[in-house]
C-alpha cells in the first residue's frame, strides 16, 4: 500500500490520489471499442483516482443508462464525464450530417476525391453517413440535462469553452473542468468560472496544442493561482507525476497510459500501436477532424499529407471522412482508422489492469519525491 501522495485537489474531488483518467472518446465510437468505457473509469475511481468517461453513446438514453451503470460500479464515489463542446470553424448553416456532406461535395470536390480513392485502394465498401448528430449547442444543453439529472460531480469540457453551463452546474453541486492548450485558454476558462484547469501539453494525444507540457504548467499555475492545475501531456509514470507536482500542478490528468489497461475497449490493432510505437510514431495533423490532434502515424493521415490539401475546418473534415472511417471499421481494418494516442506512447509496454497502472504512479511518484530529497 502506497503511503501517502494527497494535494489539496484530492480534498476538493473526494479522491485518494491526485489522478484522473483522461475522459477520451472517439468520434461516434461504440461502447465496444470506447477508449474509456464504464468499466474503465469505474476501475480508476475505485482505485482512488477519478474516472472519467469519455462521450461514447450513440444517444442521450445509452448516455444516461452508462451513468447510471457507473455509478452502480463506483457506489458514493466521484467520477466525471467529458464532452468536446461545440467549436465550429467553417461555415455551416445546419446540423443535418446529409446537408452538411451535399455542401462539401458542392465546394470541396478535391476533397471527396481523396476520401474515395481512399475506399477504392483498400478494396473497402463505401459506408455511409453515421446516425451520431453533430455537436451542436442545441445537443450539448440536452447532454448536460442528463448530467444533471444524474447529479454527476464532475464535468469535464476537453474542448471548447463551458461557460455556458458553468452556473447550471455550480447551482447542483458539480465542479467542472477546463482544457488549455495555451495561458490565453486558461485566463478564458478563469473567466469562465470553472472550478479546475487541466494544462494540456502538445505531447497529449487527440485533439492538443502546441506548447510543451514543461513549459505550459508552470505559465497556467502562475496564471490561475490559486485555482488548481492538472497536468497533463506526456504522463504516464510516477517520474511524470512527481515532474507535475514540481510544476506547481496539484495533480495529473492521465489518457495514453491507460489505454494499455486491461480494462479499455479500444480495437487491438490500436493498443498494439501504443504498446509496440516509438514516440516518433505519434505526430500531430489535422486530417481526423479538422483541428490539431496526435495520432499514430498511418496511410490515411499519409494520404492526406501527399494530397498537398489544407484539411478543411471542423466539423466539415471529420463528415468528410466518415464514409471511409465507418467503411474501414466495418471491415475491422483498423490500422487505417486514426488511433489519437499520446508520444508517451514510446514508454509503454505492457497491457496491465488499470488499477495497477494507477498504484505503479503513486508509488514511483512518492519514491521519486523521496529520492530527491537526498540531494539537498
Amino acid at each position: 500500500m502506497a503511503d501517502r501522495l494527497h494535494t489539496p485537489l484530492c480534498d476538493m474531488l473526494g479522491i485518494e490520489y491526485p489522478i484522473v483518467l483522461a475522459g477520451m472518446a472517439a468520434g461516434g465510437q461504440a461502447q465496444s471499442t470506447a477508449p474509456t468505457p464504464v468499466k474503465l473509469v469505474a476501475a480508476v475511481t475505485n482505485a482512488g483516482g477519478l474516472g472519467v468517461m469519455g462521450d461514447n453513446f450513440a444517444n442521450l438514453d445509452e448516455l444516461d443508462a452508462g451513468i447510471k451503470e457507473l455509478r452502480s460500479l463506483v457506489g458514493d464515489r466521484p467520477f466525471g464525464v467529458d464532452f468536446l463542446l461545440p467549436v465550429v470553424r467553417a461555415e455551416v448553416t445546419t446540423t443535418n450530417k446529409e446537408e452538411i456532406y451535399a455542401q462539401i461535395e458542392r465546394d470541396h470536390p478535391n476533397h471527396v476525391a481523396v476520401v474515395e480513392e481512399l475506399i477504392r485502394e483498400h478494396g473497402l465498401e463505401r459506408a455511409g453517413l453515421g446516425p451520431s448528430e453533430p455537436m451542436s449547442t442545441d445537443l450539448l444543453n440536452r447532454k448536460i440535462e442528463v448530467l444533471l439529472d444524474n447529479k454527476v460531480p464532475v464535468f469535464a469540457a476537453a474542448l471548447g469553452d463551458p461557460a455556458m453551463m458553468t452556473e447550471r452546474a455550480h447551482d447542483q453541486g458539480m465542479q467542472v473542468i477546463g482544457m488549455a492548450g495555451a495561458v490565453r485558454h486558461a485566463e478564458r476558462h478563469v473567466a469562465a468560472n470553472v472550478d479546475i484547469i487541466t494544462a494540456q501539453g502538445t505531447e497529449a494525444g487527440g485533439h492538443t496544442g502546441y506548447i510543451s507540457t514543461m513549459v505550459l504548467v508552470p505559465q497556467v499555475v502562475d496564471a490561475v493561482a490559486p485555482m488548481p492545475v492538472l497536468a497533463a501531456g506526456g504522463i504516464g509514470s510516477g517520474r511524470h507525476l512527481a515532474t507535475a507536482l514540481a510544476l506547481g500542478a496539484q495533480g495529473a490528468w492521465v489518457g495514453t497510459a491507460f489505454l494499455t489497461s486491461e480494462e479499455t475497449n479500444i480495437p487491438d490493432d490500436h493498443q498494439q500501436q501504443i504498446l509496440g510505437g516509438q514516440s516518433s510514431d505519434f505526430t500531430t495533423s489535422k486530417f481526423m477532424s479538422g483541428k490539431n490532434q496526435r495520432s499514430y502515424n498511418n496511410a490515411v493521415k499519409q494520404a492526406w499529407a501527399d494530397s498537398g490539401l489544407e484539411n478543411l475546418a471542423m466539423p466539415l473534415q471529420g463528415i468528410l471522412q466518415e464514409p471511409f472511417t465507418r467503411a474501414a471499421k466495418a471491415a475491422g481494418r483498423y490500422d487505417l482508422v486514426g488511433n489519437p494516442s499520446g508520444q508517451i506512447s514510446g514508454m509503454l509496454n505492457e497491457r496491465r489492469p488499470a488499477k495497477d497502472i494507477l498504484m505503479d504512479m503513486v508509488n514511483e511518484a512518492r519514491d521519486t519525491i523521496e529520492g530527491l530529497q537526498k540531494h539537498l
